[in-house]
């Protein structure tokens, strides 16, 4: 995915259970995807955030 910030980044979260660090996607009824832990770039941008039913929660 591209960062939500607008930077032009391109986001890769590892979803397979073999993967270290791994994240968590559950997708609702209504597709909306959460993903679990935040993400949080250390490089560029420096962006971090969680999504939650589709929607980005910056901290």
């Amino acid at each position: 995915m591209m960062c939500p910030c607008g930077c032009g980044q391109r986001v890769e979260l590892p979803l397979l259970q073999e993967a270290s660090p791994r994240w968590n996607l559950q997708v609702d009824k209504l597709k909306r995807p959460t993903l679990h832990p935040s993400v949080w770039l250390r490089d560029g941008c420096r962006s971090h955030y969680f999504i939650r039913s589709g929607k980005v929660v910056w901290v």
